[in-house]
């Protein structure tokens, strides 16, 4: 009598994500993936090791930088880096207002301007495959991606490009000058994502865990001071005991109330959440209903 092996949906994951990573290694001459230091890319980091044991990541690691990034964030950026020998590109958003090419925003924030640097460096360094760690269940625009989606010779999506992706069969095919951005956690959610941190002992940033942090309140998310400004008049400061659900921008990456210090408890508050992690905590995907595609058509992650 035999007894069937039960794969648990992580490990189909991972093996899913596994594959994708050896996919393009053989199939695309110049890959990179973005790394900003939040949990996805560090989930996606950790997935590239396992792909490429005993050796190394074949390619590097580069992160648009808004200058606005949260030290904790920036910190655990660079010891990942360190820790496994492996190569990082910084492009500095604050380099291209300095030269001209951007302009700083009325409304103070960064995370729009992101798309130019990203596309002058993958012009630049002729990336074709840039890997990012987004996931369907983070936004309509998202859900619309393929795991292999195609940008054109100006870096734009074009969502009536999209080629269907059968079983685990990826078209790679470009002409030149453009590229594919790649997204191996397109199936997982954010619930996937900190199982995963949690079965894999995966260290993160502790803004992900709560903290004690001086916030306050601005379109019912808890902000925090830094260079990119605020409170404003009649926004009140105070300490609370709060934790980052993602890390972005600092000007428009809010905090929820929190007092989950474990990744179990974390993942215990993210079954519970009835909000999306970006619908409770990031103000630029509330510029409009199709703020994140808007942003995806110019060249976005």
């Amino acid at each position: 009598m035999t007894t069937a092996l039960k794969t648990d949906n992580l490990t189909v994951l991972e093996s899913e994500a596994i594959h994708i990573f050896r996919e393009v290694a053989g199939e695309f001459e110049r890959p990179v993936i973005l790394f900003s230091g939040g949990k996805d890319s560090a989930v996606l980091v950790h997935l590239a090791l396992k792909a490429f044991w005993p050796g190394t990541i074949p390619f590097p690691l580069l992160h648009v930088d808004t200058g606005h990034n949260f030290a904790e964030v920036l910190r655990f950026r660079d010891e990942v880096v360190q820790r496994h020998g492996l190569q990082l590109m910084v492009a500095e958003v604050q380099r291209w207002i300095n030269d001209g090419r951007l302009a700083e925003r009325a409304d103070g924030t960064r995370n729009p301007l992101q798309s130019v640097p990203l596309l002058d460096t993958i012009a630049e360094q002729k990336f074709d495959a840039v890997f990012g760690g987004g996931r369907r269940d983070e936004d309509r625009a998202r859900a619309k991606e393929r795991i292999f989606s195609l940008r054109n010779a100006f870096g734009q999506w074009d969502p009536k490009r999209q080629r269907p992706e059968l079983w685990n069969l990826y078209n790679g095919r470009h002409r030149p000058g453009e590229h594919v951005r790649v997204f191996p956690l397109s199936n997982w959610t954010e619930l996937n994502i900190w199982r995963y941190i949690e079965r894999e002992d995966i260290s993160l940033p502790p803004i992900y865990f709560a903290h004690r942090r001086q916030v306050y309140q601005r379109d019912g998310m808890w902000l925090t001071s830094g260079p990119w400004g605020g409170p404003r008049r009649g926004e009140v400061v105070s300490e609370r005991s709060v934790r980052y659900r993602t890390v972005g921008d600092g000007s428009c990456t809010g905090a929820v109330a929190s007092t989950a210090a474990t990744v179990a408890d974390v993942v215990a508050e993210v079954q519970a959440s009835r909000l999306t992690e970006r619908g409770a905590t990031r103000a630029d995907d509330r510029l409009s209903t199709a703020a994140m595609e808007d942003r995806k058509r110019e060249g976005y992650f």
